[in-house]
Order: C-alpha cells, then structure tokens, then sequence
C-alpha cells in the first residue's frame, strides 16, 4: 500500500551548498539521503513529496557542515500480505516471473503462475498446458502478495501469487468477465423464453 509520510531527521548540508536557499539546500540533502531508502518500518521510500518546518542549523566542529532538524513528507510503498497488486512483468525466467510493482520488485514463483501445470520456454515465456494461457514480458498482471522478507534491506523479497480466481493476467481477467456476462444473458434469455 501507498503512504504519505511525516519524518523527521537531522540532514547534513554541506558548505558547497551554502549558497542556496535553506530549503532548496535542505531538500536536495533529503532527496540524496532517502532515495532508493528501504527499512521494515517505511517500506520503500518512492519520492519526498516536500519539506516542512526546518529548525536553525547546529554545525558540529570538525565537519564544517550544517545540521538542521527537518519535517518533511515522503511516499512510500510498505507491502502488506494479501495485499492485491498490479504490475508489468519485467523478466521470466525458469523459476518464475518478475512483476515491477513500481518502486519495487516482487517475484511469481513458476508454481504461482498460474492454475495449471507451467511450463518455460526460452524464449521468456511462461505456458500453461491445458489452458493454453501465456505469460510474456511487459505482460499487466494482477497478483496477491503472499510473502514479505526484509532480511537483507539492500535486496528485500516479495512473493506473490497469480493462482487465485480474479488474477493474472489482465487479459485474462477481460475475457473471463466477457464470458461470465455472456453466460449470464443466455441464461437471462432462455428463463424469459420458458
């Protein structure tokens, strides 16, 4: 899930950048200190939307920089289990299918693909072989997130699934639907001839 976050924190500015404004200064430091930041508690940091109240700055002997204290607002990305997801397929490999999720990555195991029995081919794709259904790169797909390590903060892992009814592939999902109302007004139609 999507939030916006109030942080707070100390942010160095280093004297080459006295010359900005405060702000524009404090900013671009928050920006460099938080960009691609990933923890347990936020998730991943996407973009800081702005900065807010910037305390007086304290400079620390021996650095040379300031220190403000700093409000700002951040996006983050903090995947919660079960959670439903869009994304694109960004590679298949014989193991599964990775989905960008945007701001992050998250991993469809081969087994997760899909309510059938998968096979791979080299040419990056994923088939099912009763259903016919494929998966390719840039595919839209639908999934559930059905695990979330943060072991290793600089490689966090995602697991998702594409096995349950209503999703996979968005262009699965269309023609399911399609058929759904198509069986629906058929049966409309023959109770209304009876």
């Amino acid at each position: 899930m999507f939030y916006r976050v109030k942080a707070r924190d100390y942010i160095r500015v280093p004297p080459n950048m006295f010359n900005l404004s405060k702000k524009e200064s404090v900013l671009k430091n928050v920006r460099t200190s938080y960009d691609s930041y990933i923890s347990k508690e936020l998730g991943f940091v996407i973009n800081v939307i702005d900065v807010g109240q910037i305390k007086e700055g304290v400079i620390v002997p021996g650095d040379g920089a300031a220190f403000y204290e700093t409000e700002f607002e951040l996006l983050t990305f903090k995947p919660e289990m079960n959670e439903l997801v869009f994304g694109k397929v960004r590679d298949i490999t014989d193991f599964g299918a990775f989905l960008d999720l945007g701001g992050c990555e998250g991993m469809v195991h081969i087994s997760q693909s899909m309510d059938d029995y998968v096979s791979f081919s080299k040419d990056k794709v994923l088939q099912g072989r009763k259903t016919g259904q494929s998966v390719k790169v840039n595919d839209k797909c639908r999934a559930r997130l059905i695990a979330v390590s943060y072991k290793d903060l600089t490689n966090p892992k995602i697991g998702l699934s594409m096995r349950q009814e209503g999703l996979g592939k968005l262009e699965w999902l269309e023609q399911q639907t399609e058929a759904k109302e198509g069986k629906e007004t058929k049966e409309t139609k023959e109770t209304k001839e009876k």
